[in-house]
Order: C-alpha cells, then sequence, then structure tokens
C-alpha cells in the first residue's frame, strides 16, 4: 500500500487550511464536518468562506502564511493558488511533525484526503494514492450506489443496543446473534425507516423468539435490464431466503440476487389460474417457516402483474410484505423506442390496456379509439390482429401510428413502427414473439420525425419499418 488507511478524530481540535478560494472551501467542510476548530490563512476569502465566517463557523485570518500559525494544530491543508506558498505549508507542518496535505501535490503531502461515502457513522473512503482521483470518484459513486441512504440510521440503532447484548449474550455468541439481527426483519425495518418496529424484531431475537412468520417482498423487476432495478430491490434480493420468479425474469437480474437464496421457477402461461393458486400457496407456506420470500415479477407488481391479489392472500394469512415498485413494461419500452407516452401537441393521457381483454367484449373500444391519446396494449401478440380490427370498427384510422416494442431494454430488442391498419401483416413477417407491447397513438412516429441525427447503427425510420435497436 502506498498509504495506510486511518480515520483521524479531530472533533474540538485545531486545524488550519491555508487558501481561500473554492477548494479551500471544499476542504474546511470535511474538517467543519468532523468537529475541527478550523482557522483560514489567506488575505483575501471567496464568498464560500466568507459566508461561513459570517456564520461563526470557522476562523478568518486575513495575512499570508507564516509558519507560527501552525502552533497547536492537528491537521493542515495548504490549498492556496501559489505552488511556493503550499511548499513552505508542506515544510513548516512537517518540521513540526503535523499532518499535511498540499492539494494535488501528494508528494508534498504526509496525508491525502480520499474519495468519501458518508452515512455516518458508516464512513467509507477510496483512495488511488493519488493516481486518478477521477477514478477514485468513479468507484465511490458506484459503491454509494449499493448503499441504503438510511445506513448510519442502521449503524446508530445497533450501536445503542450493543450493551444489552453484551449483558445477555455470551461472547461466542454475539457475533451470530449480529448477523443473524442485520439479515433479519430488523435490518430491513430500519433501513426502510420503521424503527419502533425494528425495536419489536429486536427484543424478539434477543429473547430467542424468533419463530414468529417471516415476510414477502413483492419486487418488481422492472422491463429487463438489471441496471433499471431500483436500489431498494438490489437491497431486498440480498436479503430474500427464497425467490419465487416468473419468466419474465432474465438471468441477469436473477444474478443480484443473494448467492445461496433458494429460487423457484413460478412462470404461468395464459390462463393458468390454477398456477396462481399455487404460488399464493407457496408465499404463504415459505413466509410461515419463518423465511424471507422474495416474489420476484417482471414489470411492476401492480400493473397486471397480480400483486393485488397476492397482497390481499397475505393479509388474510397475516403475512407481513412489502411492495417494491418496478418500471412498468409500458414505461421501459416507450424510454428504450424513443417513444413519449405523453405529450403536450398529440396525446393528453395514457390507457394501459391488458391484450387478453381483447379477447372479450369488457372493452370500451369508441373510447380506445379517439384520438389526442396514447393506448399501449401489454401482452399483445397474440391477440394483434383482433386488437386491431376492434380499434379499427370503432374509428381509429387506417393511418394511425403505431408500434411493436419486442424485449424491451434487452440487448435483442426491436421496435416495428408502421400504421395502424398494417402493423399485424409487419409482425406477422417479423415473426414477433412474447415479451413485446403494443403502442397505438400520433407519439410513436414522433421519433422518427423530430428531425434529429439518427443514433449510431439506427437507420432513419420509414412508416413501415422494422428496425432492430442495439443496445451496448
Amino acid at each position: 500500500m502506498d498509504y495506510l488507511p486511518v480515520f483521524l478524530r479531530l472533533a474540538g481540535v485545531a486545524a488550519v487550511v491555508v487558501g481561500g478560494g473554492h477548494v479551500a472551501a471544499r476542504k474546511a467542510d470535511w474538517l467543519l464536518r468532523s468537529g475541527a476548530r478550523v482557522t483560514v490563512l489567506a488575505p483575501e476569502l471567496g464568498p464560500q468562506l466568507a459566508l461561513r465566517v459570517a456564520r461563526g463557523e470557522l476562523t478568518h485570518l486575513a495575512e499570508a502564511f507564516a509558519p507560527e500559525r501552525l502552533a497547536g494544530a492537528a491537521a493542515v491543508i495548504a490549498a492556496s493558488d501559489d505552488r511556493a506558498v503550499n511548499a513552505a505549508v508542506s515544510r513548516a507542518a512537517r518540521a513540526r511533525r503535523i499532518p499535511v496535505n498540499v492539494v494535488d501535490s501528494p508528494e508534498l503531502s504526509s496525508f491525502i484526503f480520499p474519495a468519501i461515502i458518508d452515512r455516518s457513522p458508516i464512513v467509507v473512503a477510496v483512495s488511488s494514492a493519488g493516481a486518478s482521483p477521477v477514478l477514485a470518484r468513479r468507484v465511490r459513486a458506484q459503491i454509494e450506489a449499493l448503499l441504503p441512504a438510511r445506513l448510519g440510521a442502521l449503524a446508530r440503532f445497533l450501536g445503542a443496543r450493543r450493551a444489552a447484548v453484551n449483558r445477555a449474550l455470551a461472547p461466542a455468541a454475539r457475533r451470530p446473534f449480529w448477523e443473524r439481527l442485520l439479515d433479519g426483519r430488523a435490518g430491513v425495518e430500519v433501513l426502510s425507516g420503521d424503527e419502533s418496529a425494528a425495536a419489536r424484531s429486536f427484543a424478539r431475537e434477543l429473547r430467542g423468539s424468533s419463530d414468529g412468520p417471516g415476510e414477502v417482498y413483492l419486487i418488481g423487476a422492472g422491463p429487463g435490464d438489471p441496471d433499471l432495478l431500483t436500489l431498494r430491490a438490489l437491497q431486498l434480493l440480498q436479503e430474500a431466503d427464497v425467490i419465487l420468479y416468473d419468466r419474465l425474469v432474465p438471468d441477469a437480474i436473477l444474478e443480484r440476487a443473494r448467492r445461496d437464496a433458494e429460487r423457484i421457477f413460478v412462470g404461468k402461461e395464459t390462463g393458468d389460474h390454477a398456477g396462481q393458486s399455487r404460488i399464493n400457496q407457496l408465499l404463504v407456506s415459505l413466509a410461515r417457516a419463518g423465511r424471507r420470500v422474495a416474489r420476484l415479477k417482471g414489470g411492476d407488481s401492480y400493473v397486471f402483474g397480480r400483486g393485488g391479489e397476492e397482497i390481499e392472500v397475505l393479509a388474510r394469512a397475516g403475512i407481513p410484505y412489502r411492495v417494491v415498485p418496478g418500471i412498468t413494461a409500458a414505461l421501459g419500452a416507450a424510454a428504450a423506442a424513443d417513444i413519449p407516452l405523453t405529450h403536450r401537441r398529440l396525446a393528453h393521457s395514457v390507457t394501459l390496456v391488458s391484450g387478453h381483454a381483447a379477447a372479450d367484449d369488457s372493452l370500451d373500444w369508441r373510447a380506445l379509439a379517439r384520438p389526442h391519446q396514447t393506448i399501449v396494449f401489454y401482452m399483445a401478440v397474440a391477440q394483434l390482429p383482433r386488437i386491431v380490427a376492434r380499434l379499427r370498427s370503432a374509428g381509429a384510422a387506417a393511418d394511425l401510428p403505431a408500434a411493436i416494442v419486442e424485449q424491451a431494454t434487452l440487448p435483442a430488442q426491436r421496435v416495428l413502427r408502421a400504421p395502424l391498419a398494417s402493423l399485424a401483416a409487419l409482425a406477422a413477417r417479423a415473426q414477433v414473439a412474447a415479451p413485446a407491447l403494443l403502442i397505438v397513438g400520433e407519439v410513436t412516429a414522433l421519433a422518427a420525425s423530430a428531425g434529429r441525427a439518427p443514433l449510431p447503427d439506427r437507420a432513419p425510420l420509414q412508416p413501415a419499418d422494422c428496425v432492430t435497436i442495439a443496445l451496448a
């Protein structure tokens, strides 16, 4: 290692910043957040530091650097615009054995500032030893995306209960207890903001009475691209003991789940109502066995996902559950195909329709055929000719723009655009297969006629074109 990673305790001690500009203000901010008493040496201050001085948050000495000003300091930062001044600060601090950081000059520094993720009291520091600060910040961003916003609250919750655990358990039993707690319901409850419930779960676990029901997570997996999962979905997939997943969930999303979680495929075919009954029974029986169950389904659980039926079953059985929304297929497919579902000139409303409903007379086809709206048909491939015929007979124009988005957001995504009257024939020639969405409305032609340069590897669209979009 080029540096030994350490955390300095600066609460209540003196620290000196030399320089009055924007960079000095950033460094002073970190020192203030650590509780240091900060003095800034600079003939003039920029607006950020001047505001902190006016608030009484730090001390300003309007003078040039002098070595004697470092007396009593526990840390020094040189952040002036003058390299000679920064070098002088480094020499003076080293002579007094005071830790010193010279901005953008690792060779003059005895310590460096890492890229910091602050979930106090959890703090993560990432450093490239000064070789590539941009790369360190990129790594920090990737780690930060994985850490819950309330991670600090979880650390405080656990810290407040350490003494109780130490009194109740022998040393050998403490670590397994904490691991069970973090893997169990209490950790999830704190991260979701319900500390009252977490306190009850903690007490129950400490008493050894952790034989209550487990929990069910209804998680929307989105349209297919694993990068479109929400942070909460990723967190709960790492907590779940069992994952029930359907046929619209790709392997790339399942790979984001906990490695040792049991995976059970529960995909249903069209009209398989008995299959849903089996899923309901599994959810209840697994949760009653004390397991954390993730019900993972494509899109969003509450949009043609049978989530409403499942929470009814869970509520009757007294099983606690959490619902994590996902990007529903209509939103994901439209965004991936450059189709705005609403537009001030073209579409004032959006209607989501199950393609299965086209097989009966339950839909108001006249309402669906009205202009200035967007209609999205889910599960529309099998019923496509019937849907087109019913819309046409209800008054929809033959040249009304329409599109089919197949395998939305995935590498094999295809977008077919055509006038409504010719779309079914185009889809048949292209051998479109599920999953695919049908989008009907003037907005579907917008991306093709917006006048912008086509994206790389994408040809300009024609009225009856079939385009394959390659997603990197």
